[in-house]
């Protein structure tokens, strides 16, 4: 496997150490039916954050807030001892799905919620879409109002509209480390998308398929998860049959991927589950 973090700014482990607790984080594939098949939204992490400079997709680590009890108040959705159960943990599988719905919001500006009619939320006009504007902008600069936002405005998060996809947890050689939770959403019809101009500077809505020929033409930088899970939805011919496929997945089947990373003969070399010879490093 090639060095997936060559080109994005990664701070590596001093291998003297013991390798950094890994943090729980979540993000979303979010996709869209378009007049050339499905597309996916990418946002460019600035240079200065971890992955800097490369394509990713919306996410982030989940905040203490996420967890809270008082969250079940807000969702549209399973409970949180049901969502545990799906990611095969005790308890706090739900902050994973509020974490990644607010990471959605912070960093793409897409909200995935439901009206108190049941209705998903868009924006109805330019005054509204200002005042969510503005929430995103509170929150991205650490204010915790998602739960306030939630009852302000009489919405729920709709985290039964995220399908699990994928668990990777990042290499030992790496300082800073998560434990991440992949979901599939499709976007909301009335919210494009946008980079927050901070964290990321740059956002596309692109197909898989021409996502994973630019990363091998060099246009485009990817790394190892993001292309993984790319190649994890190409070949849909629309959202609807892209999302039925990944929900009718047996959750207990998805499994953990934590690559492994060593240097062998003055190069660096990466090892996934399965491939031959992970299990002796």
């Amino acid at each position: 496997m090639k060095n997936p973090l060559q080109g994005a700014n990664t701070q590596m482990a001093d291998p003297n150490e013991e390798p950094t607790i890994p943090q729980p984080a979540a993000t979303v594939l979010l996709v869209r039916d378009s007049s050339d098949g499905v597309e996916v939204f990418l946002v460019e992490r600035a240079s200065k954050a971890n992955f800097g400079g490369a394509f990713v997709f919306p996410g982030g680590k989940v905040d203490p807030e996420d967890g809270l009890d008082k969250m079940e108040s807000i969702i549209t959705g399973a409970s949180d001892a049901e969502l545990s159960e799906t990611l095969g943990i005790d308890r706090g599988g739900l902050a994973y799905w509020v974490a990644c719905i607010r990471e959605c919001f912070e960093e793409a500006g897409i909200l995935i919620a439901y009206r108190s009619d049941g209705s998903p939320f868009d924006p109805s006009d330019s005054k509204e879409r200002e005042k969510f504007v503005d929430y995103r902008n509170r929150l991205n600069s650490g204010e915790s109002i998602l739960e306030k936002m939630c009852h302000m405005e009489s919405l729920t998060l709709a985290t039964d509209r995220l399908a699990y996809l994928a668990h990777w947890i990042t290499p030992k050689i790496e300082k800073r480390r998560y434990t991440t939770r992949f979901f599939v959403a499709i976007a909301p019809s009335g919210q494009e998308g946008f980079h927050d101009g901070s964290e990321s500077v740059n956002s596309l809505w692109i197909k898989p398929e021409e996502a994973l020929k630019q990363q091998e033409e060099g246009k485009l930088l990817l790394i190892m998860p993001t292309i993984k899970n790319l190649q994890s939805i190409c070949g849909y011919s629309n959202v609807e049959e892209l999302l039925n496929d990944k929900c009718s997945i047996d959750p207990s089947t998805i499994p953990t991927i934590e690559p492994k990373f060593f240097m062998e003969d003055g190069k660096m070399v990466g090892l996934l589950p399965g491939d031959e010879g992970y299990e002796d490093h």
